[in-house]
């Protein structure tokens, strides 16, 4: 059997159509979407490791401290052993109850970091920390660190926020529900007050 140009062409024309159609109905924009949001969330899990792997050479820099601060320093280890403890999936940005207990653990280190940053600072009250050959580079080191979580965590809500509005809003809802049975990503929220603001770890209390 043989078709003719002028036959098939509407055919042609057809399937052209059903597949504008359906990239207009989310099919490729909500999967598109959700991996750019998995992979700022790499990028977001990454830049939690750095700072944790930074968290044991506090202890070279807390031997200048005074006794009585060394409790920083247990409190800074303790949230450092919490916060690695817990680990998400990508499944898992979908769950506010998971995302909840991993930003509480890692706002519970910022915290942390917070108050040993003030010990850093007070160099009048521990001048044996001006001494220590790695002080004013672990100072570098935390400060560029919380930064870049603050970057990574401001670029990972903005791909949430795309990914959740891309969801939502039509045609693309209808890929979403029909054929994904997409659910809103949870965008991080700092539930500490001043977590998601970089320790001051120069001048003085």
């Amino acid at each position: 059997m043989t078709y003719s140009y002028s036959s098939i062409l509407p055919r042609i024309a057809v399937v052209a159509l059903a597949a504008t159609s359906l990239a207009g109905c989310g099919v490729n924009s909500v999967p598109k979407a959700e991996e750019v949001a998995k992979a700022k969330w790499a990028d977001v899990q990454a830049a939690f490791q750095e700072r944790a792997n930074l968290v044991p050479n506090l202890a070279a820099v807390a031997k200048g401290a005074a006794e009585q601060e060394k409790g920083i320093l247990v409190g800074v280890t303790e949230a450092r052993a919490k916060a690695t403890s817990i680990q998400l999936s990508t499944d898992d940005l979908k769950d506010p109850a998971k995302m909840k207990a991993f930003q509480e653990a890692q706002n519970q280190l910022s915290g942390s970091l917070m108050g040993f940053g003030r010990l850093l600072a007070n160099t009048e009250a521990y001048p044996d920390l001006k001494s220590i050959t790695n002080y004013q580079m672990l100072q570098s080191q935390l400060e560029g660190q919380e930064n870049r979580i603050r970057v990574s965590l401001r670029d990972y809500n903005e791909a949430v926020r795309v990914y959740n509005t891309t969801i939502r809003t039509f045609p693309d809802v209808i890929g979403a529900k029909v054929i994904y049975g997409a659910k809103p990503m949870v965008p991080y929220e700092a539930v500490t007050p001043g977590a998601n603001v970089a320790p001051t770890l120069e001048g003085k209390l």
